[in-house]
């Protein structure tokens, strides 16, 4: 689902990713962990379009991103992709359907169309009540939760999530991780998030630990010995 090969960016002097090199699968719950200043913002954004790197390839969703114009971008990101913030960037005015009808909207799509998507994302969330809400009459955890049907507005291939729960409290915080699990295995998607709670990263399928720039450690490579192991002492 994402191809990372060789990805460096620099801001000024200061070299953030110094050649990063990744595949996250299809379906995969991942998260990137590390110390601040590892890299992990800055290679969730580049990920996520939202800035480009240096050099290096990104391929994601079998589409290669640096390749595209801005505008490609731009559509690229509103179909592909959906996003979740430590802090839920709801519009105020707007009530929690019409927030998550946004993406939608963009994209051209029917009102219609998008108003009976955004109510079954809202019903599967537990915010069928809600719908007519605005963010201020609404709690902590009911404004990520719209902030995550959102991002799952457009049926994205990849979700990508920076510190999603850092904002809320213990118990609000371990519904929004279950959650996560839950909506790859109803819908699928991928999710790609930066965090530096414990406690989901434990959770995960796979943790990728950045530090200084670099790949310092991939639970991946520890899953894939714990497979190979057996084989090879029955071979011996």
């Amino acid at each position: 689902m994402i191809t990372i090969k060789s990805i460096t960016k620099s801001f000024g002097s200061l070299q953030v990713l110094k050649g990063i090199d990744l595949q996250i699968n299809k379906g995969e719950v991942v998260s990137i962990v590390g110390p601040s200043g590892a890299g992990k913002t800055t290679l969730l954004q580049i990920i996520g379009t939202l800035d480009r790197p240096d050099g290096g390839e990104v391929v994601v969703d079998g589409i290669e991103v640096g390749s595209l114009s801005s505008k490609k971008l731009s559509d690229f990101r509103n179909q592909h992709l959906g996003f979740i913030f430590q802090f839920h960037q709801l519009l105020p005015e707007f009530t929690a359907l019409e927030n998550v009808m946004i993406p939608a909207y963009i994209a051209g799509k029917k009102k219609s169309e998008a108003m009976q998507r955004a109510n079954e994302l809202l019903d599967f969330l537990g915010l069928a009540d809600r719908a007519n809400h605005k963010p201020a009459e609404l709690s902590g955890g009911e404004k990520q939760r719209v902030a995550v049907a959102r991002a799952l507005m457009n049926e994205p291939a990849v979700v990508l999530a920076d510190e999603p729960s850092g904002s809320l409290d213990s118990k609000n915080k371990a519904e929004l991780h279950q959650l996560f699990f839950d909506l790859r295995d109803k819908f699928g998607q991928t999710f790609v998030i930066v965090t530096h709670d414990e406690e989901l990263a434990k959770l995960t399928d796979r943790t990728i630990h950045l530090r200084d720039g670099l790949v310092e450690h991939d639970s991946a490579a520890d899953n894939l010995t714990q497979t190979v192991l057996p084989s090879q002492d029955v071979a011996e």
